[in-house]
């Protein structure tokens, strides 16, 4: 089944990059906006070969591998405190509900203002916007923990924190790894959005500069990598969640289907 998975994914990938180079050619669409696949690939081979880009791509994996840890343990330990404390849930309910709908771009203006095209500008968005996804995953983790196995540890005597590491852990780590995962794409789409937009050092703001010299074939290449950034990022998280949640019942059904 997974071979066939992943002839079909081939197959349709092939499908699509060959509608890529028929569209511009058979004249559908101009090829100054849409260049065909070919050109794409040529550009993108030239871009490869540049040490500038790979400065870009190391400027954009810093600022969201940093964003992304400081965001997820921010957001692990504030859930964790927040589900622990009594009645710290409901005094901080209605400023999470406030502060969480708030557009992360919105914040674009202060991060200009206070850091300019610093690295620090990146990070400001990337936090924000990760922050929440790994918190509300947590904070439901910890509402479904079984109350008889809270009880029952409780009747034995063990402290909050062996609570937490006995109890409220194991059960919370499959929503943790989830906005883990969901935080991970997050980081990566506003780390690319604040250099596209700020002009931070990084892909976004080389995406920037092909597309203001009319360089449309290095303008879809680097879109190309950013998705192919996207996809690997995507595999590596689900990847390091099989293996964290190994023991769990849906990790163990999934390998045996």
């Amino acid at each position: 089944m997974r071979g066939l998975n992943t002839a079909l994914g081939a197959a349709g990938l092939a499908a699509f990059l060959a509608l890529g180079e028929a569209v511009p050619r058979l004249g559908l669409v101009k090829e100054a906006y849409f260049p065909p696949t070919s050109r794409i690939a040529d550009a993108l081979g030239t871009e490869l070969s540049d040490d500038t880009f790979w400065t870009a791509l190391g400027d954009t994996l810093t600022g969201w591998a940093l964003g992304l840890v400081i965001a997820s343990t921010a957001g692990i330990v504030l859930g964790v405190a927040i589900a622990v404390v009594p009645y710290l849930r409901e005094a901080t309910a209605s400023t999470i509900e406030f502060l969480r709908p708030i557009p992360s771009v919105a914040l674009i203006p202060l991060a200009v203002l206070m850091y300019g095209t610093e690295l620090r500008s990146v990070l400001l968005l990337v936090v924000y916007a990760s922050f929440w996804q790994v918190l509300i995953q947590v904070l439901y983790g910890v509402q479904d923990v079984d109350p008889v196995a809270e009880e029952t540890a409780r009747s034995y005597g063990l402290g909050p924190w062996a609570r937490v590491r006995h109890v409220l852990w194991p059960t919370a780590l499959p929503y943790v790894m989830t906005g883990i995962r969901l935080a991970a794409a997050v980081a990566l789409i506003l780390a690319i959005t604040a250099e596209l937009v700020i002009g931070a050092p990084g892909l976004g703001a080389r995406i920037a500069v092909a597309q203001n010299s009319q360089a449309v074939p290095e303008m879809y290449a680097l879109i190309v990598v950013t998705g192919v950034l996207g996809l690997l990022i995507n595999v590596g998280a689900r990847t390091v969640e099989r293996r964290a949640l190994a023991w769990h019942q849906s990790v163990r059904g999934e390998v045996a289907v």
